[in-house]
Order: structure tokens, then sequence, then C-alpha cells
């Protein structure tokens, strides 16, 4: 399986054995250029299993094409302001996130400013708090380079997302479009400020 590269583990102190146990089956592993096939596999199914439903098929085959070829990751990968990390659940690739800093970043491009483009896990990974975890460690890799907030953009009709955001903080502050084949959709840009 995937056993190059560094580990990194995140272990949060929670009140039960349980919740302890399951924080410790948690990893996070950062990526590189030697993992763009995996890349494109779980970047791939983690977004036809969060879009497929409320988008037309030529249009994320149209997207899918565009954002997760080979060429696009391998330079996505090569960024050198830019991180992957896969996160694992129990030795399992769970999900991946994605993280931009300076000039990578889409938008605003401020250098106390980190944007998280993408937190993706896997629909049978989910209800584990995975998706909770991941954020403590994106907020913990900002805290480490000292960051002053964390931005992102979540399509304005992903309700379970905004919610998540929202329940930690993050607050909706502006808009932009995002093209999905031929359709123009609206995210909203949600910040965190971090002092």
């Amino acid at each position: 399986m995937f056993t190059a590269g560094f580990f990194y583990c995140l272990y949060l102190f929670c009140g039960t054995k349980s919740n302890q146990l399951q924080n410790m089956n948690v990893v996070f592993k950062k990526l590189t250029l030697n993992e763009l096939q995996e890349l494109k596999q779980i970047g791939r199914s983690t977004y036809l299993e969060s879009f497929s439903m409320e988008n037309s098929d030529e249009n994320m085959k149209s997207y899918l094409n565009t954002a997760f070829n080979s060429k696009k990751l391998s330079t996505e990968l090569n960024e050198k302001q830019s991180e992957f990390y896969f996160v694992y659940y129990k030795n399992e690739v769970a999900g991946y996130l994605k993280l931009n800093f300076g000039t990578a970043q889409s938008e605003f491009k401020e250098n106390d400013g980190m944007e998280l483009e993408r937190i993706y896990v896997l629909k049978k990974f989910q209800g584990k708090s995975i998706g909770k975890m991941a954020l403590e460690h994106i907020l913990k890799i900002a805290h480490s380079k000292k960051m002053k907030y964390v931005w992102l953009g979540v399509w304005d009709k992903n309700a379970k997302a905004i919610k998540f955001y929202k329940k930690h903080n993050f607050e909706v502050f502006s808009s932009h479009d995002f093209t999905m084949g031929n359709d123009i959709q609206t995210d909203f840009l949600m910040k965190l400020n971090l002092q």
C-alpha cells in the first residue's frame, strides 16, 4: 500500500477511550509525485460521490477530465506553495486534502492567508469524525505557518458542508463563480480568522 514518505499523526484528546482510539486510527500523509495515480483515483472518486447526483453526466465528465488529469495533478503536486495530504483511517485511504499558500491560492494570494482548496472523505468513511480531525490537522498546519486566516470556497447548494464549516466558526464573506462543464455555479467564500 502507501508506505513511502513521512506520516503525520493527529491525536485529539477527547473525553472517552473510544474517541481516543478512533482518533489514533486517523493518519495524515503529505503527498509527493509518487502518489499521483492514487491521488487521481481518490480525487475522482470523492468528487463523483459528492456531486454526481446534482450535476449532469456530461458536466461531471468534463470537470473530472479537466481537474483530475495526470498533467494537471502533476503540476499541482510540484507547486511549492501547495500541499496535498492523504487521510488514512485504519491504514486505508479515506480521503484527501489540498492546501494553498501565497501565490498558489486561487484568489487573494496573501502571504498570511491559507486556502483550503479541497477536503474530501469517501462516503464509506463518513460519520467517523474524519472531517473534523482533518480540519483540526489543517488548522494545526495554519498555526505552524503563522497564518492569520484560512479560507475556502463551498458550493452554495452544499448545505451539509456549509453547516460543518459554520459549526467550526467559518463565516461567509463573499462568493464567486465556479464552472462545472457548461454550468456556472456559485461558491460561497468562507473564512476563519486565526488571530
